[in-house]
C-alpha cells in the first residue's frame, strides 16, 4: 500500500457539511448498533494509565499541547473535517501509549504529529495535500515525503493498522435525538457540541472519558444553551438510560469538566484585554499623521494581497532528511 500522496495540491477546501437526518432514520438506528460502538470503543482509546503518565511526567504534557495545537491549526488552515482533527490526536495518542519517542520536545514529536494528520486526513478527507505541504502554520522542522511516509507506516504498525476508530461524533446524532426527538435543533446541537469537543482535545484531563461520555457530555452542555428544551432536564438526570453501556458518573463527570473548562477560557478572553487594545488603536489613530495613515493603508493592502503568493522560505526551518531521520 503506497501511502505517499502524489497528488500536488497547493490546499484542501472541504467544506463542512452535515447531512440531513430525518427522526424516523434515527428511529430506525438499532440501539443495539450504538451499544457495540461503546463496547468497542475501548480498543481505540489508550490504555487507563495514559493520563497517569502525564501526572507523573513520564510523558510532556505541554509536548502534547503543543502537538495537538499544530493539528487544529493545520485542520483550519486546510478546511479539514473536525473528524480529521480528532482522528489524529487519537492516533498520536495511542502510539504514545504503545510506543516512546526519543524526545517529546524535539522533531520526533512533530513528525509523528505531521505523519498522523496525514493518516487522518487519507481516511476522512477527497482532496489530501502531498505530504510536504502538510508543514505549515509554524512547524519547527522540515521532512522530506519519504520521511513522512516511513513515520506513517511505524505509525500503522503500532496501531496495528487500526485507523477507523470510534469517536465522539460516532454518536453524536444519536444523543441529540435523545434531547431533541423531533430534530428541531439538530444542526445546533452537531455544530456546538463539535465545538465543545475541539475545544477541550488539547486538554489532558480528557483522556480519562471514553468517547460515548465525551459524546454525552457535549450534548447535554448544548442542550443546556437552550431555553427551549428546559423540558428535556429530567433527561439530562439520566444519561445512562439513553444507551446500554453508558455510565452516569462518568459522563457527569466530564461534563462538569466541560463547564470548568468553559470557565475558565471565559477567564483566559478576558473583556478588559480587549478594552485596552482599543484604547491603544485610539490613541495611536489620535497620534497618526494623515500621511502617515495613507502610507501605512497603502503598504498593509499590499502586502495583504502578496502575502498569499509567497512561498515559506526554507532557511527559517530546520530540514530534518534522510541523514537525520535514521533513527526513528
Amino acid at each position: 500500500m503506497d501511502l505517499l500522496c502524489e497528488e500536488d495540491y497547493s490546499g484542501v477546501f472541504s467544506s463542512e457539511s452535515t447531512a440531513d437526518i430525518l427522526p424516523e432514520e434515527v428511529d430506525s438506528w438499532p440501539e443495539e448498533s450504538i451499544a457495540s460502538c461503546i463496547e468497542e470503543e475501548r480498543h481505540f482509546v489508550p490504555g487507563l494509565d495514559y493520563l497517569s503518565r502525564f501526572h507523573s511526567q513520564s510523558l510532556d504534557a505541554s509536548a502534547r499541547e503543543d502537538s495537538v495545537s499544530w493539528i487544529l491549526k493545520v485542520q483550519a488552515y486546510y478546511k479539514f473535517q473536525p473528524l480529521t482533527a480528532y482522528l489524529a490526536v487519537n492516533y498520536m495518542d495511542r502510539f504514545l501509549y504503545s510506543r516512546r519517542l526519543p524526545d517529546t520536545s524535539g522533531w520526533p514529536m512533530q513528525l509523528l504529529a505531521v505523519a498522523c494528520l496525514s493518516l487522518a486526513a487519507k481516511m476522512e478527507e477527497v482532496l489530501v495535500p502531498c505530504l510536504f505541504d502538510f508543514q505549515v502554520e509554524g512547524v519547527k522542522y522540515i521532512f522530506e515525503a519519504k520521511t513522512i511516509q516511513r513515520m506513517e507506516l511505524l505509525v500503522l504498525s503500532v496501531l496495528d493498522w487500526r485507523l477507523r476508530s470510534v469517536t465522539p461524533f460516532s454518536f453524536l446524532s444519536f444523543f441529540a435525538y435523545k434531547i431533541d426527538p423531533l430534530g428541531t435543533f439538530l444542526g445546533f446541537f452537531l455544530s456546538h457540541a463539535t465545538k465543545i469537543i475541539l475545544s477541550n482535545i488539547k486538554e489532558a484531563s480528557f483522556l480519562e472519558y471514553r468517547p460515548s461520555s465525551i459524546a454525552a457530555a457535549a450534548i447535554l452542555c448544548v442542550a443546556n444553551e437552550l431555553p427551549s428544551l428546559s423540558s428535556a432536564v429530567n433527561s439530562h438526570e439520566s444519561p445512562e438510560t439513553w444507551c446500554d453501556g453508558l455510565s452516569k458518573e462518568k459522563i457527569v463527570r466530564c461534563y462538569r469538566l466541560m463547564k470548568a473548562m468553559a470557565i475558565e477560557n471565559d477567564k483566559r478572553n478576558s473583556p478588559k484585554v480587549i478594552a485596552k487594545l482599543r484604547v491603544s488603536v485610539r490613541a495611536a489613530s489620535t497620534l497618526m499623521k494623515p500621511s502617515d495613515e495613507l502610507s501605512l493603508s497603502s503598504s498593509s493592502s499590499s502586502s495583504s494581497l502578496s502575502s498569499p503568493c509567497k512561498r515559506r522560505k526554507l532557511s527559517d526551518y530546520s530540514w530534518v532528511g534522510d541523514d537525520n531521520s535514521s533513527s526513528e
